[in-house]
């Protein structure tokens, strides 16, 4: 890749967004091209900045406060805390803000009671509403980006980053570079590809058998994942090297938004795995590996 094909995927590299083998191709670009590096590192920056900034939480009786003094100004009650000029004096600036409460005494009338609505904003009540029900969602769906963002730090992130992983695989239909249950084909495809060779056993007889495997970007690490099935359920297994550097906890999670995770070492390797199967399958899945790699 050229610095003209790579610059528009550093935003979505940096966001993890981009499927294995582009991600694979910019950073072999990144790797030679100290403009792009420095292009993506101040995205880096952006974003890291962004997760470090202090949330300020809105008091919970905001919104009532908000239609209780909509509905004095249209009584005729002054909620002004200390009017220096009158009406007249302010002019076109009064009548101005004055409409602008009365648009949002109308939007939010629906939701906080009020006066009854009469002749035409009978009909105009549903679409207001509608209209208020969207502005409530995407402030719920902004407090959870935030508090997402707020929270993503540290080991916390590379756990986050390990489920995003997994799930953007299962959704994006690409979640296998090399298709097969041979542990024979899989194990060699990673040759050249990364720096170690992961082991790879089929757990078949024990219910789990091997669907194939990938090559993913996790924790600014190239890593092995090797996919099994059980039933309907997907196991992502993920390799890292001899001195890879994950963020682990010191006690990983056995959950994470609702996914079963698990962490250990063998090898001199870490092993992350992480499924949407329940805690116990994933404690018989490791099981079953363990007996496979050490011979039980």
């Amino acid at each position: 890749m050229n610095c003209d094909e790579t610059r528009p995927l550093v935003g979505a590299s940096v966001d993890r967004e981009l499927s294995a083998g582009d991600e694979w191709r910019v950073r072999e670009h990144l790797a030679g091209c100290a403009d792009c590096r420095r292009a993506a590192d101040a995205v880096l920056t952006v974003g890291q900045a962004v997760r470090a900034a202090t949330y300020h939480r809105a008091p919970a009786g905001l919104g009532a406060g908000i239609i209780a003094a909509l509905g004095a100004v249209e009584d005729g009650a002054d909620v002004s805390p200390d009017p220096v000029v009158g009406e007249s004096a302010m002019g076109g600036a009064a009548r101005a803000a004055r409409r602008r409460r009365s648009a949002w005494r109308d939007l939010l009338r629906p939701l906080g009671g009020g006066h009854p609505a009469t002749g035409a904003r009978i009909g105009a009540a549903p679409a207001a509403g509608w209209v208020v029900a969207a502005l409530l969602a995407l402030a719920l769906v902004a407090t959870a980006v935030t508090s997402g963002l707020r929270n993503s730090g540290g080991a916390g992130a590379f756990v986050d980053e390990l489920v995003a992983s997994h799930v953007r695989a299962q959704l994006s239909g690409r979640d296998l570079d090399v298709p097969s249950s041979d542990r024979h084909t899989v194990k060699p495809w990673f040759n050249g590809r990364i720096d170690y060779a992961p082991p790879v056993e089929d757990l078949a007889a024990a219910g789990f058998p091997l669907a194939g495997g990938r090559l993913d970007y996790v924790g600014r690490e190239r890593v092995a994942v090797l996919v099994y099935r059980y039933r309907k359920h997907v196991i992502d297994v993920y390799v890292f090297p001899p001195g890879a550097r994950t963020a682990a906890p010191a006690a990983p999670p056995s959950a994470n938004d609702g996914f079963a995770l698990a962490r250990w070492q063998d090898g001199g390797m870490t092993w992350w795995a992480v499924t949407d199967a329940g805690p116990d399958v994933l404690a018989a899945f490791r099981s079953a590996l363990d007996a496979r790699l050490h011979g039980g």
